[in-house]
């Protein structure tokens, strides 16, 4: 087994570009590597951190602890029936990358997630979703090593207890798993998800009736671009917030007080508010605080101007929560992990 690294800079690996470091550092290429690292010595009273592309966390300090750097690497058709494609991508493949190579083999369905940032493995954790659909729709299961027996075990959809960017690895397993790879059941029998207000303007924009896959990939590619900083430019984790969901009685009571309300009535009678409007009417949109500050375009997203630190972002997104609740009373929740 390679030696750990001490004292390692986590600036590269986490992109909201904190200048952190951890006490340890290891890079995970093989899973048969995986055994006697969980047997190390050096590392069995430390705190551990499994970290894939950092595009999801908050580092409010340097980690003293080890951190996991997931680099697994590997895609491949593992099956096919009448309905549908079996794809495998190993847990530190790039997301966006991952997609991409589906449309590229004919395998449709993930287009709508389309750069997206971080890792194939943190897809389930966050049950990512965008522009109409979620990961878990087309999850079939996926393969984790539990970090107390040291065995691999395997998760289907039951088990992955998915929800709203929630799962069970976010609760009840937070910190149990490291994932190793997850399979996708793609739709042989596609069909096109491209109702969401900006993929159909930008799909029109190109004069597209009837758009294939690739078409909302390039659209989606496209409207994200226009909307949201490049973490290699701005440090970022996307959205910060996620959207909240309250029930009819709240939607009614707001929707009357609050005419331009933006919603989305969901399946079970509730309604899903449009966080970045609440931010933007309570006046945050550009806004700083210190080096931290709320992006020009799109207020869910919090950046990094430069010299901010985790501690100071989540301040400012306290101080976002206390506004929104205050005018509309309602509690936001922060969609990153704050370690």
């Amino acid at each position: 087994m390679a030696d750990l690294i001490a004292d390692f800079s986590l600036l590269p690996h986490n992109t909201f570009g904190f200048d952190v470091k951890a006490r340890y550092a290891y890079s995970v290429e093989y899973e048969a590597q995986l055994p006697a690292l969980l047997a190390h010595p050096r590392l069995a009273k430390l705190p551990r951190l499994i970290l894939g592309g950092g595009s999801n966390v908050v580092l409010t300090g340097d980690f003293e602890g080890a951190v996991w750097l997931v680099r697994l690497a590997g895609r491949r058709l593992l099956r096919e029936d009448a309905d549908a494609f079996y794809v495998e991508a190993a847990a530190g493949e790039n997301w966006h990358d991952f997609v991409a190579w589906t449309l590229e083999q004919g395998y449709p369905g993930l287009e709508n997630l389309a750069l997206i940032p971080g890792t194939v493995g943190a897809a389930p954790i966050q049950n990512i979703g965008a522009y109409g659909i979620e990961m878990a729709e087309h999850f079939d299961r996926l393969r984790a090593f539990d970090l107390s027996s040291g065995t691999i075990c395997e998760f289907d959809l039951a088990d992955c207890a998915f929800g709203y960017r929630d799962s069970i690895f976010k609760r009840a397993a937070r910190g149990c798993y490291l994932i190793l790879s997850v399979t996708f059941r793609l739709p042989k029998q596609w069909q096109p998800r491209a109702g969401y207000a900006d993929v159909a303007r930008a799909l029109a924009e190109r004069g597209i009736a009837q758009p294939s896959a690739q078409n909302i990939f390039d659209a989606v590619v496209a409207v994200r671009r226009a909307k949201l900083p490049d973490p290699l430019q701005t440090g970022n984790a996307g959205s910060f917030f996620k959207n909240p969901v309250v029930d009819a009685a709240q939607f009614e009571a707001l929707a009357h007080r609050e005419p331009g309300l933006v919603s989305y009535r969901q399946a079970d009678g509730r309604f899903k508010l449009a966080a970045g409007w609440l931010i933007e009417q309570t006046g945050w949109k550009g806004r700083a605080l210190g080096e931290a500050a709320v992006h020009e375009r799109q207020a869910l997203v919090l950046i990094n101007r430069g010299g901010a630190d985790g501690r100071q972002v989540l301040a400012l997104a306290d101080a976002i929560r206390a506004s929104v609740q205050e005018r509309f009373g309602v509690e936001l929740e922060a969609e990153p992990v704050v370690v």
